[in-house]
């Protein structure tokens, strides 16, 4: 390459960190296309069936390693990865929010849900702004090609992060930066424009191991080894069918996604709030009871979720995890007769986990 297409490269990169702060993005790196040893990692976890249901994580494998397959044809011999992060806490949020968090998942009558989801669907929005921000790159590289992908291809997209600088692989699997904890989304636009690479960051964890101890189901089986399985995020958004009886004690109240490995993590004392308002919380899900969200019918959970991503998994999957924290929460007469007004519900799922909830509370017969 010449010395002066080198030099537009590199002045190029700084523009597209420039035009990424505009877009909302709180960080933007580069990578190589070079998976590392992120394949081999990924074949051994699925040879251990730790993937559950998500059989999508088998039938794409080969597109993971081979992520050049994922640009468009005629696309040239380079490959990047321009990793993008997004901040997701809340505008406004209060200091305290760490705890906060731990009070409402010791309250048994509170409907926790993951942050991430308290506001609109992460995916339209930050496929949207990668795609902005492809065009932008695209009218100052005429005959490049792009790939957006926010959850929508098969990509390594923490480690692809990771080599692009923008923070390290926690313990917990997640990328943690030293700047902003873990609670931001991560999007990447694939290219075959030669653009500069970054150096990746160094770890921070230490001998830290604060995200193993406080996961309540122990789906962080070691440092690094996530049994999905296990995980709550899981259980309660990827799985479609009843929950493992001896996983629901577990489970607690938390209904749509699990944060205690994050809150337990000491860099997230360095979270930011969202540079956009499509991350505040809607329909008051940071301050709902479990009894409250068990009474929505179908028309008011579709129109109060209408733009999240807690649509996604579906009426009957959600009253089934709210069920299994009804199951979970003090015996009230609220409570019992919440979970009475569904016993007959067409939905055998959820019926199941009624009648396992009344069981708890000494009402009717399990299942």
């Amino acid at each position: 390459m010449q010395e002066e297409d080198s030099g537009a490269l590199v002045l190029l990169a700084d523009h597209i960190r420039r035009w990424a702060r505009e877009l909302g993005f709180a960080g933007i790196g580069i990578a190589g296309g070079d998976a590392g040893e992120a394949s081999a990692r990924l074949q051994s976890w699925l040879a251990r069936g730790w993937h559950g249901d998500m059989g999508y994580m088998a039938r794409h494998d080969w597109l993971r390693a081979e992520p050049r397959q994922l640009l468009p044809a005629g696309a040239g011999p380079a490959l990047r990865v321009i990793s993008a992060r997004m901040d997701y806490r809340p505008r406004g949020d209060s200091a305290d929010w760490i705890a906060r968090e731990w009070r409402r998942i010791a309250d048994g009558e509170a409907a926790v849900i993951s942050i991430y989801a308290r506001g609109r669907d992460y995916h339209k929005l930050l496929r949207a702004r990668l795609q902005m921000l492809a065009r932008r790159i695209a009218r100052a590289a005429p005959g490049a090609h792009f790939r957006v992908c926010t959850d929508s291809a098969p990509v390594f997209e923490v480690e692809f992060a990771r080599a692009a600088g923008l923070g390290w692989r926690g313990k917990h699997t997640l990328l943690l930066a030293q700047e902003a904890g873990s609670i931001f989304f991560l999007g990447e636009i694939l290219t075959d424009l030669p653009l500069p690479v970054d150096v990746p960051a160094a770890e921070h964890c230490g001998s830290c191991r604060r995200c193993l101890d406080a996961c309540p189901t122990r789906a962080i089986v070691a440092p690094y080894e996530l049994d999905a399985r296990r995980c709550i995020s899981y259980l309660t958004i990827e799985h479609k069918g009843p929950i493992p009886l001896q996983l629901r004690p577990l489970i607690g109240n938390r209904v749509y996604g699990c944060d205690d490995c994050q809150l337990a993590c000491p860099w997230n004392k360095f979270a930011r709030t969202a540079a956009l308002p499509d991350f505040d919380v809607r329909n008051g899900l940071d301050q709902a009871t479990l009894v409250e969200l068990f009474s929505w019918s179908e028309a008011q959970f579709r129109e109060r979720h209408a733009g999240s991503a807690i649509r996604r998994i579906g009426y009957q999957r959600w009253l089934r995890n709210l069920a299994v924290g009804l199951g979970n929460a003090a015996t009230s007469a609220a409570v019992v007769a919440a979970l009475r007004a569904r016993s007959a519900s067409p939905s055998a799922l959820v019926r199941e986990h009624v009648a396992w909830a009344l069981a708890r509370h000494g009402s009717g017969e399990q299942a």
